[in-house]
């Protein structure tokens, strides 16, 4: 309720009818103000008309008047600016710390804006909202996909920078768990990221001369190399891990946590990890090489390279299959740029002040097109049309961030249909 009360205040959803104090004072809300999601009063900044006085600064909302006394506000010094006290009862007078009485509105919520609310945050359905999203004008969904586009970024950067953090500003480091976190595709990409964190670049780098040392080294970290029975290439393989995990300290990880139920064999993590490895063996500084990607055409050119010859008949190891080569398909290709390249690029530009690579990730989101998966096939469903990859992940975001978390308040879909009072 008092969440409900914090939205109708702050998106002026109380109706034009004439408002006054308890005190029957006329009051005319002039400016709400900010909301404030640290300590102290919930509005800073308001303006406010009281009969004929004008009021500017904080105001405090609660779902009870008395609540004012439970949160200790009247011992408070932080609440003596406070110019108004919105409340959904009235069961109270309040008084300042300095017993100065407190101006106080009973907020009536609308009935239209109660049951669409309740609608939109108690229905048991994925997306509530689906058979309405459609009545919304299409340049007001334009630019929420545009926010949402911006939102996701950041977050992902959020966490880019975190890692760099973590690796003392290595961008190569940073590029290469987040590449590898992205050959998981989804259902792996925790397993991946473990994997890569678990064996430092700089070891890879420097056996990269040798093939089979390089996918030794990765396979056998992901705990892929454990069996006492294998074909020859599998078991000269164990024997390279044995020795370079003896030469690095390196320790696996539990091969488990990678998942082949119900992957196509052209899914399988043996496949991904070589053809990750062969990436690796290729590039030594694949960062830098993609920072100066001129095109498109580049960028996959660096990503897309064939694993070793064994991975020609085999998706797994000791298992032979007609013989093809297995390079990344596009949509797979795709995939790796939205998650990794994009990404880094975006997360580069806004570190160093380089507005150039943002707009180098936007642009590439922008040339892709649409991803397939069921959250954008929803959202097409309901009316919304996908025309690139930038999109489908701004509906990523909607579906993750809003809709799975039930923030419909903090939706423009769902503020709009709560201030249009569409019948939900």
């Amino acid at each position: 309720m008092e969440r409900l009360l914090h939205y109708v205040w702050k998106y002026k959803l109380y109706g034009v009818a004439p408002l006054k104090t308890t005190k029957g004072k006329a009051l005319q809300i002039i400016d709400p103000g900010i909301a404030n999601n640290d300590a102290g009063p919930d509005f800073f900044n308001a303006k406010i008309r009281i009969d004929h006085t004008l009021w500017a600064g904080s105001v405090e909302i609660h779902e009870k008047a008395s609540d004012w006394l439970l949160h200790h506000h009247d011992r408070d010094k932080a609440y003596e600016s406070i110019i108004l006290h919105v409340t959904g009862c009235n069961d109270l007078e309040l008084e300042r710390p300095s017993g100065e009485h407190v101006p106080q509105l009973v907020l009536t919520i609308p009935e239209s804006v109660k049951r669409n609310i309740e609608w939109l945050l108690y229905r048991d359905t994925a997306l509530p909202c689906q058979a309405h999203i459609y009545t919304l004008d299409s340049l007001h969904i334009r630019s929420w996909l545009d926010a949402l586009l911006s939102e996701r970024l950041e977050r992902k950067t959020k966490d880019i920078l975190s890692l760099l953090e973590h690796y003392k500003n290595d961008w190569n480091e940073v590029f290469y768990i987040i590449l590898t976190r992205s050959f998981g595709f989804g259902i792996n990409s925790d397993a991946m990221e473990r994997l890569a964190r678990s064996l430092p670049l700089h070891c890879i780098q420097k056996q990269r001369g040798s093939c089979s040392q390089v996918e030794a080294m990765l396979f056998g970290q992901a705990g892929m190399l454990t069996e006492k029975k294998g074909d020859a290439y599998y078991r000269f393989l164990q024997q390279e891990y044995n020795f370079l995990s003896h030469k690095y300290g390196l320790t696996s990880i539990d091969h488990s946590v990678f998942r082949n139920l119900r992957l196509r064999p052209y899914n399988f993590p043996y496949l991904k990890i070589a053809q990750l490895a062969a990436i690796w063996i290729q590039h030594d500084t694949l960062f830098s090489i993609m920072l100066n990607a001129n095109n498109m055409g580049e960028i996959k050119k660096h990503l897309r390279l064939s694993p070793s010859e064994y991975w020609t008949t085999h998706y797994h190891f000791n298992i032979e299959s007609a013989k093809k080569e297995k390079l990344l398909g596009e949509n797979a290709m795709n995939t790796l740029i939205i998650n990794a390249v994009v990404p880094i690029f975006f997360a580069y530009g806004l570190h160093n002040k380089l507005p150039e690579y943002c707009e180098k990730a936007t642009h590439i989101l922008q040339y892709l097109p649409p991803e397939k998966n069921t959250i954008a096939s929803a959202f097409n469903m309901a009316g919304i049309t996908c025309n690139n990859a930038g999109d489908t992940q701004a509906l990523i975001q909607l579906k993750r961030e809003y809709c799975e978390k039930k923030k419909c308040l903090f939706c423009r879909i769902g503020f709009r249909l709560l201030k249009e009072d569409i019948q939900l």
